[in-house]
This record gives C-alpha cells, sequence and structure tokens, in this order.
C-alpha cells in the first residue's frame, strides 16, 4: 500500500496541500447528569493522532472525516460529532473535522455524487478553523475499523485522489495481516463472544494457521451442545451445532472450558462442570477453565485474542475475562487484542499497556484475518492515482 511518505513525494511536497483523512471516530458516548454527551472512551481519537499530527507538521491543510453511529443517512443530533471535535481539538491542533458522513445516504451506498461533493470540499468541515478552500488534494486512509465497508468515503476517494494508508491503517494491516503468514509458533487464538454464527469463517481460517484454539464466551454452549452436553437455558445457535462438531471432528487443537459459572433461576451464581441444568444459564467460564486458558496462553509466542469470556460488564461474570487479561498481560508472547469488547476489557482491567497491539477495529480484524485483504486496503493497493 502507499504509504505517507509515497503521498508526500507524489504530491511534491505537503505545504498548502489540503489533505483529507478518513478516521473511525465511531467512539462510545455517555450521556452526563446535564444531559450532555460525552466521549466514554478516546481510544480511537488518540489513535489517529501519529498521522493527523505527521502531516500538519509537514504544513498540510488537514480535514478529518469520520461516521459515528447509524443515523440512517439523515442529520441526526444524537449522532453528531461535536463532541468528537473537542477531543480532536486536543490530540491534533489545527485539524478541521467534518460532520458525521453517514448523515449522507450516499456514504454507504458509495453513490459517486456523494464522493464528487466528499473530494471536491463541497460537505464542509464545520468543526475548526479551515484554511482556504475548494477541492482536495490527496487523501488518506488511517479509518482501519471502518475499511472493511465499501463505502463512499473508503473505497471512492482512491478513485480520484493521490491516495496513502496512515500509520494506524498501515499498522493494523501489518500485525493483523501478518498473522495468517508471518506469526511466531506456537500460535494461540483466544475466542470469545456471544454467537458462533458471527465468527464460523474466522474459526475456520484461524484452524488452518494456528497451532490450539481457546474457545469461550457465549459461542462456547453450541460446542458443548455439539459434544452432547446439556447446556441448561445457556445461549445456543442448534442450527450451528452441526457446524461445531465438523469442526471437532476435524483433529484440530480447540480447548473448551471444562466448568462454566452460571446463574440458576433463583438468582444465584453457581459453579458446575459441563453439564449445566435447566432452568440455569452459563454466563463465564469457570476457574478452572481460566487457569486451563492460562496455560495454553503460558505456552504461546504469538495470541490473538477477540471476544469476552462472559458477561464481563457484570462483575459476577468478570472473572473469567479478566483472567484471560492477566494471561495476555503476563504473557512471553506478542499478544494481539482484536478490538471491540476485549479492547474495552483491557481497558477496564487497567492491562492495556501490557499488550503488545489493541486493534481499533473488532469486525475488520477478524474479516482481514478470515479473507485476508479488506475493500479499503484493495482501493488503496488499486488506486489509478499512484
Amino acid at each position: 500500500m502507499p504509504t505517507l511518505e509515497d503521498l508526500e513525494q507524489r504530491l511534491g511536497g505537503l505545504e498548502g496541500r489540503r489533505i483529507l483523512v478518513r478516521c473511525d471516530f465511531n467512539v462510545p458516548l455517555r450521556q452526563t447528569e446535564a444531559a450532555q454527551r460525552e466521549i466514554a472512551d478516546d481510544l480511537r481519537i488518540r489513535a489517529a493522532g501519529e498521522t493527523l499530527r505527521w502531516l500538519t507538521e509537514r504544513g498540510a491543510s488537514v480535514t478529518a472525516c469520520s461516521h459515528l453511529g447509524r443515523p440512517d443517512g439523515k442529520p441526526d443530533e444524537r449522532y453528531s460529532l461535536a463532541p468528537v471535535a473537542d477531543r480532536l481539538a486536543a490530540v491534533a491542533p489545527g485539524v478541521c473535522l467534518a460532520e458525521n458522513l453517514r448523515f449522507h445516504a450516499g456514504e454507504a451506498a458509495n453513490e459517486p455524487e456523494f464522493v464528487e461533493a466528499l473530494v471536491t470540499g463541497v460537505l464542509g468541515a464545520p468543526y475548526g478553523e479551515q484554511r482556504g478552500g475548494g477541492a482536495f488534494d490527496g487523501y488518506v486512509n488511517d479509518a482501519f475499523g471502518a475499511s472493511h465497508r465499501a463505502h463512499g468515503s473508503i473505497v471512492g476517494p482512491p478513485q480520484r485522489l493521490p491516495s496513502a494508508a496512515g500509520r494506524l491503517l498501515q499498522r493494523e494491516a501489518e500485525v493483523l495481516g501478518g498473522m495468517r503468514t508471518g506469526a511466531r509458533k506456537p500460535f494461540v487464538a483466544v475466542l470469545g463472544g456471544a454467537k458462533i454464527s458471527d465468527k464460523l469463517g474466522v474459526v475456520e481460517a484461524l484452524l488452518s494457521v494456528v497451532d490450539r484454539l481457546a474457545i469461550g464466551g457465549g459461542m462456547c454452549f453450541t460446542f458443548l451442545a455439539a459434544l452432547g452436553h446439556r447446556i441448561g437455558d445457556s445461549l445456543c445457535e442448534p442450527d450451528r451445532i452441526e457446524d461445531c462438531r465438523r469442526l471437532l471432528d476435524s483433529g484440530a487443537d480447540i480447548v473448551l472450558p471444562s466448568d462454566i459459572t452460571a446463574l440458576d433461576a433463583g438468582g444465584t451464581v453457581r459453579q458446575m462442570r459441563r453439564n449445566i441444568p435447566d432452568g440455569c444459564r452459563g454466563l463465564d467460564i469457570g476457574p478452572g477453565s481460566a487457569a486451563e486458558f492460562d496455560d495454553v496462553i503460558a505456552e504461546a509466542r504469538t495470541v490473538f485474542w477477540n471476544g469476552p469470556m462472559g458477561l464481563f460488564e457484570d462483575k459476577r461474570f468478570a472473572a473469567g475475562t479478566r483472567a484471560v487479561a492477566q494471561s495476555m498481560a503476563d504473557a512471553r508472547a506478542f499478544t494481539v487484542v482484536g478490538g471491540g469488547d476485549s479492547a474495552a476489557a483491557v481497558a477496564q482491567f487497567g492491562l492495556a499497556p501490557y499488550m503488545d497491539h489493541i486493534s481499533t477495529g473488532g469486525g475488520a480484524g477478524l474479516e482481514l484475518i478470515e479473507h485476508g485483504d479488506l475493500p479499503g486496503l484493495a482501493a488503496l493497493r488499486n488506486s489509478p492515482q499512484q
């Protein structure tokens, strides 16, 4: 992919050049007591700072753009980027910010008219003081978390402008893309989350490259059902049981929980083995499983983790996820946290500084591992403007 240095050379320098940067500022927001919206986690804004500052330090006039939430293609004050603009001003002074791209139906539909308005500056940048105006001279994609979508702001500008990958996008592609071919062995993956249907393709892709795969979270119960265990009222996808049985019968080294932390009908938290009685619902891996997963992680040289081990937002069911996060922090391996809830968990437990790489794109990272490419990456590589 073309780099920032490639873009600088292509444009004959960046002084006075107008550069459009697609970022991923789809950050979680919360309401304050004064009914104001504030950012709950600014990781994605801080992560874009390196690229934005590199450009402005070389004299470029930079406008960032992003989506936030799902406003259904029309303006909606609940999804305004105003809170992002305030934080961005501190992270990357002098950078302007366009309003939420998804206020326009043409973004998700990749409509040519929308792309034209974007690259020619017609959409404007209401946050920040713009230097000059008119069409942009170059484009940078630093929105890894959105690069699995063939949206207008992701795949359109590389067809029209000299383009490059930002530092964040480049690093994410190198780390996550490289896991398919260059991971140090033993390579262990730990997967959690609610549904196996969401990650079936990823599981199959990982099984072709990892040495061991540990599975927790809600998705483990479909696997346990495939082994013939009773799972009570735990989350299960009956139409995926045969898929799970096929994977278990493939000879792959798949590690499943040996015990479960469950909630019974009376609201009591109970520890139990793999067979869960009716009326009980498994909501976390048990302490024995956490110790077994720790052993698996301790033996690895590369670990990829995506998805919590249980309902970690509830302290009663956070122990499994905390244990995996701590095992990752203590490991001698190169550790990669696959974004989303896993990234939120390591931040919540204060363990983020001990991870080698925390991805800003959960879904994008999984798709890159599964397919080996993303629309946003391909658009940059195939840009006729290089």
